[in-house]
């Protein structure tokens, strides 16, 4: 594919965006030849481009992202992020950005950093996920694993729940979430914000059990963290002393070297209470060239004889 021909679909995107947050270009899913290094998102009134790697075709991709945003009635702030630089550094190119910058998600005010080096707060891949936290969670108590900035505590508190407990290493990361639930206005009671390394805290963590509704949403690699190959396990063999007898799991993993068995598996063979249900669709935005191994949000039901 050529630049313009990139440009004629982000054009074509652009047009059915409106103040909640949308993908335009996704280049990171393989189906566009020579372009898995580049993501393009709408965000308002805001055009946030992102490149993995660099390209020869990088300066000119920009200066016609540059222009259709010059030009545009909708757009008036162009950010572009070199993630291939150390320390992936934002720039913007046109306009400006705001302190106080959120997405819209369903309805839901999440915080965004376009600033920020690597992650902004907000995963937008995941937000067929918090649909479904926000479909089931009313009057359940929730843990929130690897909660990062809450975006799951959110949706499950905007659907009616009891309680959430967000558990991340990340006190920075707790501190945004606990900024994401007060934008939205929602009442604190009832909802906790814990600092613990996940693998070695789960006496404290239990203790604040049981639980309805269980999200597991851990990064594949987190060097001296967590590795999805051998930490996961580690998880569910847990499971059954902290949920309720009729608790829901939502196991994340977004690993492209793994697909859904890896964990479909490993639960039945760990957590054998813990049925598969079904894998929740992914955005279309964000589609795949192997779907089986992109995001993966695995719903399972623990049923109890």
């Amino acid at each position: 594919m050529q630049v313009k021909e990139v440009m004629a679909l982000i054009e074509k995107n652009a047009q059915t965006a409106d103040k909640e947050f949308k993908r335009v270009f996704h280049g990171r899913g393989g189906l566009y030849e020579g372009w898995r290094h580049l993501t393009v998102d709408s965000i308002n009134n805001i055009i946030s481009l992102a490149l993995y790697f660099q390209e020869e075709s990088e300066a000119e991709l920009l200066k016609s992202v540059e222009n259709f945003v010059n030009e545009s009635q909708k757009y008036s702030t162009f950010v572009v992020q070199r993630r291939y630089i150390k320390g992936a550094p934002s720039e913007v190119l046109v306009g400006n950005v705001a302190k106080d910058l959120f997405v819209i998600e369903n309805g839901m005010k999440l915080k965004l950093n376009l600033l920020s080096n690597k992650n902004n707060y907000y995963f937008p891949d995941m937000k067929n996920g918090r649909a479904f936290v926000r479909e089931v969670a009313k009057d359940k108590h929730v843990l929130n694993l690897f909660s990062y900035t809450c975006a799951f505590s959110v949706a499950a508190k905007f659907g009616g729940a009891k309680s959430v407990v967000n558990i991340d290493m990340s006190k920075g990361a707790l501190k945004v979430g606990m900024a994401n639930h007060s934008i939205n206005k929602l009442d604190p009671k009832g909802v906790s914000f814990l600092p613990y390394n996940i693998l070695k805290s789960f006496s404290s963590i239990k203790k604040k059990g049981p639980y309805d509704l269980i999200i597991i949403d851990p990064p594949s690699f987190q060097r001296g963290s967590f590795e999805a190959t051998k930490d996961y396990e580690k998880i569910i063999k847990k499971l059954p002393q902290i949920a309720s007898d009729n608790c829901i799991l939502l196991a994340c993993l977004n690993s492209p070297e793994l697909d859904s068995h890896f964990l479909i598996d490993m639960i039945q063979k760990w957590a054998p209470s813990f049925v598969f249900q079904q894998r929740i669709k992914n955005v279309p935005e964000f589609a795949s060239l192997n779907e089986d191994k992109s995001l993966k949000n695995l719903i399972f039901q623990r049923v109890c004889v």
